[in-house]
């Protein structure tokens, strides 16, 4: 490509914010109540396990990405290692679902945690053209069409403002971990972490490998940098550096807010709450004080909407250079931005942010990710069997414990979900037939 490239702190605070989004701040709330995995220990096990399992996927895709040399993630990887239809596929689910979904979520993550900050009650309806809109689905659609301008800007302006943005939410971070201990004017849950028997079952149980899903939802975005591989300074260096580096930096910090939450509040304080961080922040600083919190925080979760508007948009572009019923997407301004692709997401995005609800998209994108996610691991396998070139030269680390660790978790969460609720593959597949379909008319 000519043009501006991202350079390696880009690539990793890319891969970071991406991960620090709406899961950690909402994961735990669903993780406390009763048919869950309601024990203190258990949880930062699933969360240490989560940070396990991304390093290991993030392994993987580096010797994947390193075989490959192209941007767009799984699109490319799978058309590549499987079959053009395969990587399609992946990249139809990533641009309808994926990072439009997870875009979504996110923006209505915001508007949750704006809400205390202008004063007004989640039940604050707006209308907006034909129907009636919540207030914090119109500050969701806000964020995003903001999100969406600032990359459209270039890839420059669009990386520099991710570096600043990721570092103020990095800040905000060290602080929600740090004030609890230097601040004493509340009351902590007094909740005992040391390990009980109730542990150990807790662990071995079906409804641990559920609420991974919500783990790894918290954990999607490790590979994030893969999606704009050709867009990176000196790749071989900045990939694998970023994938692996920004994965251990997250997992540190899940684990220490994890343990915060539940040193603050108790577990019916945070039972079903969508705004951990208000909840816990509320309590140990006070309601006014807390405000002040909660309108940073929105704005800090901008970094991740921000990192995946970098990344989705170049999955469409990978798209639009392959296939001719796509190409508008492919094109790209001066300054090296997929103007139409990020035109494309954002409008996705929007739409689902208006017509559907957070819980739903988080369990469909669970489920749809780690599919594609576990086909791409398994591409390590094919890789060395076949013998094919490794243009960077870069390796699976622990190949082959490591990626087989990453297959047999991801196995095991999509038999929960396919146990428990065979309904949502239905909708996958639902959602994969256009894509089909789409497939063969675009070929022809």
């Amino acid at each position: 490509m000519i043009g501006e490239k991202y350079s390696k702190a880009v690539a990793t605070n890319m891969v970071i914010a991406n991960m620090i989004g709406t899961g950690i701040f909402t994961a735990i709330g669903y993780q406390v109540m009763n048919d869950a995995i309601p024990d203190p220990s258990t949880i930062l096990v699933i969360w240490l396990v989560g940070g396990v399992f991304s390093l290991c996927g993030a392994f993987a895709y580096s010797e994947v990405a390193s075989c490959v040399n192209r941007s767009g993630g799984e699109y490319s990887f799978l058309s590549e290692l499987y079959h053009p239809l395969l990587g399609f596929l992946s990249g139809w689910i990533s641009m309808v679902v994926g990072f439009s979904a997870a875009i979504a979520a996110l923006g209505l993550a915001i508007g949750e945690y704006f809400l205390p900050l202008i004063g007004l009650p989640r039940t604050c309806v707006v209308s907006f053209f034909w129907t009636e809109l919540p207030i914090q689905k119109l500050v969701a659609l806000s964020a995003i069409i903001i999100i969406a301008l600032v990359h459209i800007k270039g890839v420059k302006f669009g990386g520099v403002f991710q570096n600043y943005i990721t570092a103020f939410k990095l800040i905000l971070i060290g602080l929600i971990i740090v004030i609890p201990f230097i601040y004493f004017g509340y009351e902590p849950s007094n909740i005992s972490f040391i390990p009980t028997e109730r542990t150990s079952d807790t662990i071995l149980s079906s409804a641990f490998a559920g609420s991974l899903v919500w783990v790894m939802f918290s954990y999607s975005g490790w590979n994030a940098s893969t999606y704009i591989l050709g867009n990176l300074e000196n790749p071989k260096k900045t990939l694998p550096f970023s994938l692996i580096f920004g994965t251990l930096v997250v997992t540190v910090i899940y684990l220490l807010l994890n343990f915060v939450f539940m040193y603050v509040a108790t577990f019916e304080e945070l039972e079903g709450q969508l705004d951990v961080g208000n909840i816990v922040m509320q309590k140990v600083l006070g309601e006014n004080a807390a405000v002040i919190v909660s309108g940073t925080f929105s704005f800090a979760l901008l970094s991740g909407l921000s990192a995946m508007m970098i990344a989705g948009p170049r999955v469409a572009e990978e798209i639009g250079k392959d296939f001719r019923l796509f190409k508008l997407l492919s094109k790209q301004n001066s300054k090296g931005t997929p103007v139409a692709a990020i035109i494309f997401l954002a409008s996705i995005s929007c739409f689902l942010v208006i017509f559907s609800s957070f819980k739903e998209m988080i369990e469909y994108i669970g489920i749809t990710l780690t599919i594609f996610s576990l086909l791409t691991v398994f591409g390590v396998f094919i890789i060395r069997k076949k013998r094919i070139k490794n243009v960077l030269g870069i390796k699976c680390l622990g190949y082959p414990f490591t990626p087989l660790l990453f297959i047999v978790l991801s196995l095991w969460m999509l038999y929960y979900f396919i146990s428990q609720d065979p309904v949502k593959i239905i909708w996958c597949l639902i959602t994969i037939v256009p894509g089909i379909v789409i497939y063969y008319r675009s070929k022809r």
